[in-house]
């Protein structure tokens, strides 16, 4: 089934594996701890949903819209989420590992704890992201990754040619032993 509207549903726990719901509109929707593995959410709304603890693993979402989901500890592992917009995202804890997330916009998410181990970061907008704490970069590609007013004094995993490969500016913080490459700032990108 997909293009329904199932605005505010409660699918909290539900087994949601390989379910097509692109295009789908679950705004504000109970998913907690609700497996959906492997479903198709394209262009698919979750804004204001309720996720802590579900399993987005292997997800496909382009163009999806996350934003404002509260999703502390869900996991996001191997994800297609490129252009997908999690803007006020709550995020703590979560799991991005090896997912793609080309151009995704976390415009005023909360990352803190969030793993991007190993993630494709490319494009990406996490300029106006907030990090209370550690979150882990190791080996996630940030070519081009708009990393902005940052602080990244915390984050695990960053390596040297992980940073130069983005773009930061006087403002962004990186942890001890990295350094700010000298082409930054990096120019606007026109989308």
């Amino acid at each position: 089934k997909k293009n329904l509207m199932l605005q505010g549903s409660d699918l909290e726990c539900a087994n949601l594996v390989g379910t097509d719901f692109s295009l789908t509109d679950l705004a504000g929707a109970n998913v907690k701890s609700a497996n959906l593995e492997k479903a198709t959410l394209v262009r698919a709304s979750l804004e204001g949903a309720h996720a802590e603890g579900a399993s987005f693993a292997k997800i496909e979402a382009y163009r999806a819209s996350f934003a404002n989901i509260i999703a502390e500890g869900a996991s996001f592992a191997g994800a297609e989420l490129q252009r997908a917009n999690f803007a006020g995202a709550r995020l703590a804890g979560a799991s991005f590992e090896k997912a793609e997330l080309g151009r995704a916009d976390f415009d005023k998410a909360v990352l803190t704890g969030t793993k991007f181990s190993f993630a494709n970061l490319s494009r990406a907008d996490l300029s106006g992201a907030s990090f209370e704490g550690p979150a882990v970069f190791e080996r996630a590609f940030m070519f081009l990754t708009r990393i902005e007013g940052l602080d990244l004094s915390a984050a695990t995993g960053l390596q040297q040619a992980q940073i130069d490969l983005a773009c930061g500016d006087s403002s962004t913080k990186l942890p001890s032993g990295l350094t700010v490459p000298s082409n930054w700032p990096c120019p606007q990108e026109q989308d």
